[in-house]
């Protein structure tokens, strides 16, 4: 008895110390100190910092009906239907849910029927061939001792967060890219509207510089001048429209749409500039989805640190099988062919190369680069906040500068405008003040324009708008 309790004992010993080092297989820590502290506050002022800890991805709805534009609404859900970059994220998070249910599989007893006809003879001994039929079910489980199982479920579970994250990401950038190309276009059609506007003028001039001369009071080279001007401002216009197209063809394709059946038509640019409100809190941060999906591969890595460890460990699995062996068909369910049996199975690696070690190695080499990927992204998120923060405040600066430059070059053609009909001045005077006022009106063009992409770069970089 105490011979058959000695061999128990020893049988069981490997299983005994797999259960006491389960505790070991778990999840890599990382260090909270190696994540970026958020600064007390943003530099522009205008809200309270807080540590960057992502939260779940979540929508943020509409946030481009801001800018009051019936066709931006339009071309932003035509890419939320057509654009292929958001079909491919969608379908690596497809990708990403199916590999988890396969994950979680392995953590379920699995069951099944078989059944089969063997036909064999023994030659050694001249016996006559024999035939067996088999029907049979079979199950198998292994039991998750060390949280191996569970551990490799986490981390596709996590997988899946982060592709769900990712493709939030996308979907905020395609809207980002769509808002600010159709804003782009817009910006365009008002210079390319001023641009002709201009080109009006000098057509005036020219008129009337052509009279001026055939009457003696100016020479050819004022006539030339100003033909050159308008040759040069006519080619500026069609540079323009070349420019109008390609934008035009570039938005097509994020809004997944062929080039040549698309178009956006030209009109006066009545879209709203949205006012940022002060104070914006930084804990919006924490819900942009890059970030989120940076957090969530990191935390994956360090669930499969705690798989590679758990290669070190046993495996412990049970396994049972029932049926019937007869040799005809018509004996295959009779009590007398009943076959059944039960089995347990411990196996413990002992040596392998180094292939274990080397296992947790990556393990860890690949929690290094998550963890750096995710630091990186923070400091992303804060840096692009303050980029868009600081474009707004200096572009509202140099918005109202800009537009007393452009009232004092208005006002510069119109002076020289008349003294040029009166004689006072020559026509190079008028010449230089029209190309002020033009110059002018296009840098005031362009920085509202910036404007209206910063406030769009600060929406992306927030998550999807101000409002926690």
């Amino acid at each position: 008895m105490n011979h058959t309790s000695s061999k128990l004992r020893t049988a069981l010993l490997p299983l005994l110390a797999a259960l006491v080092l389960a505790g070991c297989a778990t999840s890599a820590s990382v260090d909270p100190a190696s994540i970026p502290a958020a600064p007390a506050a943003y530099k522009e002022n205008v809200g309270t910092a807080s540590t960057a800890t992502a939260t779940a991805p979540q929508s943020q709805g509409a946030w481009w009906k801001v800018f009051a534009d019936p066709v931006l609404d339009q071309l932003v859900e035509q890419a939320a239907a057509n654009n292929n970059s958001v079909k491919v994220a969608a379908g690596r998070l497809a990708q990403a849910r199916a590999i988890l249910r396969n994950t979680d599989a392995d953590r379920l007893p699995q069951v099944g029927l078989s059944g089969g006809a063997v036909r064999q003879s023994n030659i050694t001994t001249n016996r006559v061939a024999q035939t067996t039929v088999t029907a049979a079910a079979n199950f198998s489980y292994e039991v998750d001792l060390i949280g191996k199982l569970s551990l490799n479920s986490d981390a596709a579970s996590l997988d899946a967060q982060s592709r769900e994250a990712l493709l939030r990401s996308t979907q905020l950038l395609v809207q980002a890219d769509v808002a600010q190309a159709y804003l782009n276009l817009r910006a365009l059609d008002s210079e390319r509207t001023l641009v002709r506007d201009t080109l009006k003028a000098y057509g005036n001039t020219l008129r009337l510089t052509e009279v001026r001369f055939r009457e003696g009071d100016v020479a050819e080279l004022d006539v030339a001048r100003v033909r050159a001007e308008v040759a040069a401002t006519e080619s500026e216009a069609l540079a323009l429209d070349q420019r109008r197209a390609a934008l035009e063809h570039a938005l097509a394709v994020l809004v997944g749409q062929v080039a040549s059946n698309f178009a956006v038509a030209p009109t006066e640019w009545s879209t709203a500039l949205p006012v940022i409100p002060a104070g914006v809190p930084s804990t919006v941060l924490e819900r942009r989805p890059d970030v989120s999906a940076a957090q969530s591969s990191m935390q994956a890595a360090q669930a499969r640190v705690g798989v590679a460890k758990a290669a070190w460990f046993p495996t412990f699995s049970l396994t049972a099988n029932g049926g019937y062996a007869a040799p005809e068909i018509k004996d295959l369910f009779k009590v007398s062919t009943q076959a059944w049996g039960v089995g347990a199975l411990l196996s413990l690696p002992l040596f392998d190369g180094g292939r274990r070690q080397a296992g947790v190695q990556n393990a860890n080499a690949e929690l290094d680069i998550a963890l750096a990927n995710y630091r990186e992204q923070i400091l992303v998120a804060f840096k692009d906040v303050e980029d868009q923060l600081s474009a707004l405040r200096l572009l509202a600066e140099q918005s109202e500068a800009q537009s007393r430059s452009v009232a004092s070059a208005t006002r510069a053609t119109v002076l020289s405008d008349s003294r040029y009909r009166n004689g006072f001045v020559s026509q190079l005077e008028l010449l230089d003040a029209q190309r002020s006022e033009l110059r002018n009106r296009r840098q005031a063009l362009q920085v509202k324009t910036a404007q209206y992409l910063a406030t769009v770069g600060l929406i992306r970089a927030l998550g999807g708008g101000w409002t926690v």
